[in-house]
């Protein structure tokens, strides 16, 4: 009886590397808060990749398509009851995903019996003022981070998300252009699918332009838009890359 935490617990971090193991290779996707709105970025081979949520919330990320859509769905009916119960107003990306999201992929990661969610997901919220927006950072296994603005990125390993996350910040510092900001945006996408780095090493502007034109090619690039200022009720729309000015 005394070995079965272990057990347990053994059998959990196989759970989380097979997960990992699943998921590589996946294609990343981006987030970015913006004076007129956020700006979600994402690429795929005919599965979608970005998403609306409610009116004032949008989905992005990375996985096994199944398993993306049952999660935004449990997302879609928890804002819709929150929408009855209380007012649409009152739905909040902190609730969401306090109550709702997290709880479901940590229950459903340590069951070690079934099958566990494989995505990686990044949600953004809309708010009256740049300040008031709000990104979360969701993982497989239930844990999330918040945080206000700025640039999120959701990629299959930790190490290469959280450069390309460091890199977007110091080059997005300051711009305002939509253009600009989705074409770095996929200048990094296209820096973690093939594997560069973002050190000393990162290829030139001018190759990784050419980079993600070229790679792009075959694949759908999706951009979804939360405006700050809308006259319809939501505030979402998608966008092609012509739209962006790419």
């Amino acid at each position: 009886m005394t070995e079965e935490p272990y057990r347990w617990l053994e059998a959990v971090a196989n759970r989380r590397e097979y997960v990992r193991d699943q998921l590589k290779g996946g294609s990343p996707a981006f987030a970015v808060s913006l004076p007129e709105g956020i700006l979600l970025l994402g690429v795929g081979s005919g599965q979608s990749k970005v998403f609306e949520l409610f009116d004032r919330h949008a989905l992005a990320g990375l996985g096994h398509p199944a398993d993306i859509e049952k999660i935004r769905q449990a997302a879609i009916d928890a804002a819709h009851t929150e929408s009855f119960t209380r007012a649409p107003e009152d739905v909040s990306l902190r609730r969401l995903v306090s109550f709702g999201m997290s709880p479901q992929l940590k229950t459903n990661f340590e069951q070690i019996f079934a099958a566990p969610f494989l995505v990686e997901l990044l949600l953004a919220e809309i708010g009256a003022e740049p300040d008031k927006d709000l990104l979360l950072r969701l993982y497989f296994d239930g844990g999330f981070r918040f945080q206000t603005g700025g640039v999120m990125v959701v990629a299959s390993q930790p190490e290469p998300e959280a450069a390309a996350q460091g890199w977007l910040n110091r080059e997005l510092a300051g711009r305002q252009d939509r253009r600009e900001v989705a074409d770095l945006l996929l200048q990094a996408w296209w820096c973690l699918v093939e594997g560069k780095s973002f050190g000393d090493a990162l290829p030139a502007a001018a190759e990784r332009q050419a980079g993600w034109r070229a790679a792009t090619k075959d694949r759908v690039v999706e951009l979804g838009w939360l405006a700050r200022h809308s006259n319809r009720p939501a505030h979402y729309e998608a966008l092609s890359l012509a739209q962006a000015g790419l």
